[in-house]
């Protein structure tokens, strides 16, 4: 009986669709995804995308509310713009590909209120997805605000879930919550309630039939909080939610406003099979183009970090000096230096310091607390970047003393406030010549397309967990392979990758060294902090130490081989004409792998992997490369094979 009413009710809704006229009907460029929006009896305004001839997302609900208007209800159409075709091509410095190229079909539809007042709807699909957003025309230099957003996201019966729970705010380690830091659920059922009431973050994964579709925002200016997804979705529909009010700072503005026209971040949906999410760049396609700056500062690299070894303790002048020395020794570009360097080093000994690493073409990054009363997190520097005038002094001082570039922590929220608060910062930094790193953060959600200077953001709960508990070690396989297909699919992601030797005391890593070697090319970071010492890689053998110093900094291409969330992921990555395949498995048994190779005309390769010892690699020569290579994926294992 069950199965009988879920078969009813999606034929039901399918039959609705059918009998309602749309309103707006855009297609992609080759006909393959197509949107369709109307307004149901109610003057409720709808949406439904269809793959093919199949419905992936059913009639879901659209509209705003503001404190003077409701967009949500009792609406009429006012009509459409003439279809529009959008063409653009980009550079991106960090990310899975350098040159992206974006074709869309782009229609407005125009909704009026029972007063009058318009809202529009801009749609945009690509061949990979659709993406909209609303606009609200300017009243006449009045502010306006929102106060909620009806956007819904309806999915098929049997559809599944991978989505990652949104923390409480001011929760966790000195009230940092939420920083985009848990674990995801797995493949359950759409419309599982959300394990506490703040919700579900993005990138939001769902697999409905053979399909597969990835949620996300972008383009999340000064003027909107940050979203999520709300904690309750019944019947599987997935409902935007706004922040908590305890996520503001400064004024403590949570809400979007504007004195002009307002525009909401663009709701992406990819939209088609697993390769089609990783080879996507449709997070940054509808993203804001670059900022006028200059960029020859902006330079992606690798770097070593004391901190995810000896912690705070150790953040003094002689141990930098090390881990410089590692970072030359190992021809990596940068050596990040942590919290309190301010009080254990100081500003002239940093000055030091960046000196010397100057001279072994070594630059510095350096950590700062964002500071304010919004958490109780005593490090510092601390105070340094809340206002303009405070930020310019110090970023002009620390770009004086040769300073690369910031990390920046502990921001905790997504109010309106909040995203003024990385705007702002990144406009500045830019300013000055410093590339920024967020941590303690929230998705970017391809500001990295807008602001170039910045090369990554934490957002995800990386190595440096694995070092504090057996538990989250343990998951560590299994979060890995999650995190290609969802948190890193379109955004930069400091995950702090690549422990080979170290086991920390009472943890004990999972993972064998072939597969903390593969999450160099699986994830991507403008600069990537390896969570390595000086003293564990001077253990590992040449060809291991060779492969890091060759391994490059960004990418001219991306493919996607094989995989499925949280059980293995296969990825190849261009860089010249060089080509790195890294395979990572959560699996608890061997898997067999067959390569296609041939699609990479190369002539020979090298492959690392393990060794059957779970403290060693094995490197493997191949002289001549067969059009297919058959390789086996141990449990929590991996490879990286080059090609060139």
């Amino acid at each position: 009986m069950k199965h009988f009413f879920v078969v009813a009710f999606s034929f039901l809704a399918v039959t609705i669709v059918a009998a309602q006229k749309p309103s707006l009907s855009v297609a992609s460029p080759s006909g393959k995804i197509k949107v369709t929006a109307f307004v149901n009896g109610q003057g409720q305004p709808k949406y439904a995308v269809y793959l093919g001839n199949e419905m992936v997302l059913q009639p879901s609900s659209l509209g705003l509310v503001q404190p003077d208007a409701d967009f949500s209800e009792g609406l009429s159409v006012g009509g459409t713009t003439p279809l529009q075709k959008v063409q653009d091509r980009y550079q991106l410095l960090t990310g899975k590909k350098m040159e992206a190229d974006y074709t869309a079909n782009k229609q407005v539809l125009r909704l009026r209120n029972r007063a009058g007042q318009q809202m529009n709807i801009e749609f945009q699909v690509s061949d990979d997805g659709v993406a909209f957003r609303y606009h609200l025309p300017a009243k006449g230099g009045a502010m306006q605000t929102v106060q909620a957003e009806k956007t819904s996201f309806l999915f098929p019966a049997q559809t599944k879930a991978w989505l990652q729970p949104m923390s409480v705010a001011k929760t966790g380690w000195e009230s940092t919550n939420p920083s985009y830091e848990e674990h995801y659920r797995q493949g359950i059922a759409a419309g599982t309630p959300a394990p506490n009431k703040a919700g579900w973050v993005y990138p939001a994964l769902f697999q409905t039939g053979n399909n597969w579709v990835l949620i996300s925002e972008a383009g999340l200016d000064t003027a909107y909080c940050g979203t999520r997804l709300d904690s309750a979705s019944t019947g599987g529909e997935y409902r935007v939610a706004f922040p908590d009010p305890r996520e503001v700072i400064g004024d403590g503005n949570l809400l979007p406003r504007s004195s002009g026209a307002l525009y909401s971040p663009w709701r992406v949906l990819v939209v088609g099979s697993l390769a089609t999410i990783v080879h996507s760049t449709l997070g940054t396609d509808v993203a804001a183009p670059a900022i006028k700056m200059q960029t020859a500062f902006v330079k992606p690299g690798k770097a070593s970090w004391s901190w995810i070894n000896s912690k705070d303790d150790f953040i003094v002048y002689d141990e930098q000096k090390k881990y410089i020395d590692f970072a030359a020794e190992m021809g990596w570009q940068y050596c990040l230096i942590d919290v309190n360097w301010d009080q254990k080093i100081g500003y002239d000994k940093i000055a030091e310091l960046a000196k010397y690493g100057a001279q072994k073409g070594v630059g510095l990054i350096l950590w700062y607390n964002s500071a304010g009363p919004w958490n109780t997190v005593k490090y510092t520097p601390k105070d340094k970047l809340l206002t303009h005038e405070s930020r310019m002094q110090e970023f002009n001082r620390i770009k004086a003393m040769g300073i690369s570039g910031v990390k920046i922590d502990f921001f905790g929220g997504d109010g309106q406030s909040n995203i003024k608060y990385y705007h702002e910062i990144l406009k500045d930094a830019a300013a000055v010549g410093l590339m920024v790193n967020f941590h303690g953060a929230t998705l970017p959600r391809g500001w990295q397309r807008t602001y170039p200077n910045l090369v990554t953001v934490e957002a995800v709960k990386g190595f440096e967990f694995i070092t504090f508990s057996q538990y989250d070690a343990d998951q560590e396989a299994t979060h890995s392979t999650m995190l290609p297909f969802t948190r890193n699919a379109f955004d930069p992601m400091d995950f702090t990758p690549m422990n080979l030797n170290r086991i920390y005391t009472n943890v004990k890593r999972r993972t064998t060294p072939a597969f903390e070697l593969a999450t160099t090319v699986m994830f991507l970071s403008g600069v990537q902090h390896f969570a390595e010492s000086p003293e564990g890689m001077a253990k590992m053998p040449t060809f291991v130490k060779d492969y890091l110093r060759q391994l490059p900094a960004n990418w001219d291409e991306t493919r996607y081989i094989d995989g499925f969330p949280g059980k293995f992921a296969v990825l190849a990555r261009r860089k010249g004409n060089r080509w790195y395949l890294a395979g990572l498995s959560s699996e608890t048994a061997d898997r067999e792998l067959r390569l296609p190779l041939a699609q990479f005309g190369k002539k020979r390769g090298t492959l690392i992997s393990d060794s059957g010892n779970d403290q060693f690699l094995a490197e493997t020569v191949l002289p001549t490369v067969a059009a297919e290579h058959t390789i086996t994926l141990k449990p929590s294992g991996g490879f990286v094979l080059v090609l060139e």
